[in-house]
């Protein structure tokens, strides 16, 4: 007689994926059950650490974790999850190259995050790039970076204006640090430009609402501000941006920013390849319904083998915080929601009861730029070099996996000794283009010259000499 152990499918490698597949490997008995991870990317990016890649801080491979190297009794699969039938327990995998297939499954884990937020806002898709994937954080740097080079080889004057102006849309955390980082970084670039000045510099942040970080007391938020008015940084609350095409910023107060860099931060959603490629129950807001188990479903009915967590789902937060009585898409709550998920999953299989999901928020943490930050726990504000302090010292406990601890904090400690290393790798983005300068072609075929009858010749002469 053959027996087959349970399949486990989990769509997603972010953080509640990542985590659920590798507590599942410490939890889950020899041939108990196979888990399959399926990602586009054969990575989990730590996306706390994004503004410090946008702002030269961290190298960008140290703040992602390798599926394969990380979780060795999984199988993963890169390729999209394109279709989640649970009626029939079957979901299509979608790969970059190849004919898709169908995946059997008994437990399914959707954990497929969220991804920007965007308007049709004339411009924006063009123009903006948002942050959340390391690849936008490295695009920011090296832009940075690129348009210093340029700017410096220009004289006053709008072009150059415009290549030292920086918008950023969104006031929330996200926003708020990758605006005070990469105004930081900006500023420390100056000593290796001394044709650009520090007021030839320009960073805007546009709040459509009439305060920053609501995550924050409003008084901390009121610190901020001044804080970054202190280093130049401009920030437009009660502003929209009503169009951003070929780079000119119009904001609802009329005034027009051109600028060569717009980074989006304002707001993010639920996946939606995968929330509306899946019969699953949806909420208003486009998220998985899930119960406080982490099931999915509603708290008078579950859908069996079905489970989410992490930004896709709506989470009850039962600590009675979050917004809408639902846990918020953050790290904090992935982090944790995966590794509960891993256990509850166990302990379904072995016929008991899961867990419901309870976390109260620890506070809030941001770097604001070197050797400054800001902390918010409850009434408790702390402001500066110590917030700073506990921001590093959080998020470098939080990063997961010793290796990829001693690689971030490596980071740290090399950048106090040499500074960072500021070189810009755009062209990472166009490899083969000195190849392709240089590159012998075939030349071009002559064209056929046709055969000359002579006799032709003959009579064409002897036509001349007759007329003249």
């Amino acid at each position: 007689m053959t027996t087959t152990v349970p399949k486990i499918l989990v769509v997603g490698g972010g953080y509640a994926g990542f985590y659920t597949a590798w507590k599942l490997e410490k939890h889950l008995r020899k041939g108990e059950a196979e888990v399959t991870i399926v990602d586009p990317l054969p990575y989990m990016t730590y996306q706390p650490f994004l503004p410090e890649v946008a702002a030269g801080g961290i190298e960008a491979r140290h703040v992602v974790v390798g599926l394969r190297r990380h979780l060795k009794r999984t199988r993963i699969v890169i390729a999209k999850v394109t279709g989640i039938d649970h009626a029939t327990k079957t979901a299509t995998i979608t790969p970059e190259l190849g004919e898709p297939w169908q995946e059997q499954y008994d437990q399914i884990v959707v954990t497929a995050g969220a991804v920007s937020r965007t308007f049709p806002i004339p411009g924006i898709a063009e123009n903006a790039i948002g942050l959340k994937t390391i690849e936008e954080a490295v695009a920011i740097r090296d832009r940075i970076l690129t348009n210093f080079d340029r700017a410096a080889n220009l004289p006053p004057g709008p072009e150059r204006d415009r290549l030292l102006t920086v918008v950023v849309v969104g006031g929330g955390f996200a926003g708020i640090e990758v605006f005070a980082e990469t105004r930081a970084f900006a500023s420390a670039l100056l000593k290796d430009y001394p044709t650009i000045s520090f007021d030839e510099t320009h960073f805007h942040l546009i709040e459509a609402m009439g305060r920053i970080m609501p995550e924050v007391s409003l008084k901390t938020s009121e610190w901020v501000l001044k804080d970054l008015a202190k280093r130049g940084a401009n920030v437009h609350l009660d502003t929209q941006v009503k169009g951003a095409v070929d780079g000119n910023v119009e904001l609802s107060t009329g005034q027009v920013i051109p600028t060569d860099l717009i980074i989006w931060t304002a707001g993010v959603m639920a996946n939606p390849t995968v929330v509306r490629g899946s019969d699953l129950p949806v909420e208003e807001r486009g998220r998985l319904r899930t119960r406080a188990d982490l099931r999915v479903g509603t708290p008078e009915e579950f859908v069996e083998g079905a489970w989410a967590a992490g930004d896709v789902s709506a989470v009850p937060d039962l600590s009675g915080g979050g917004v809408g009585g639902f846990c918020v898409p953050n790290a904090q709550h992935a982090v944790r929601q995966g590794k509960l998920l891993a256990k509850n999953i166990v302990a379904v299989l072995r016929g008991e009861e899961p867990k419901d999901y309870f976390h109260k928020n620890l506070g809030a943490v941001a770097g604001l730029g070197l050797y400054n930050g800001v902390f918010q726990s409850g009434k408790i504000a702390v402001k500066g070099f110590f917030a700073w302090i506990a921001h590093r010292g959080y998020h470098g406990l939080a990063m997961p996996t010793f290796e990829r601890k001693f690689r971030v904090v490596g980071d740290w400690w090399q950048n106090f000794w040499l500074g960072r290393d500021n070189v810009s790798m755009e062209t990472l983005q166009n490899p083969r283009y000195v190849f392709e300068e240089f590159a012998a072609r075939p030349r071009p075929a002559a064209p056929e010259t046709p055969a000359i009858d002579p006799k032709t010749v003959a009579a064409e002469k002897a036509g001349k000499v007759a007329a003249s």
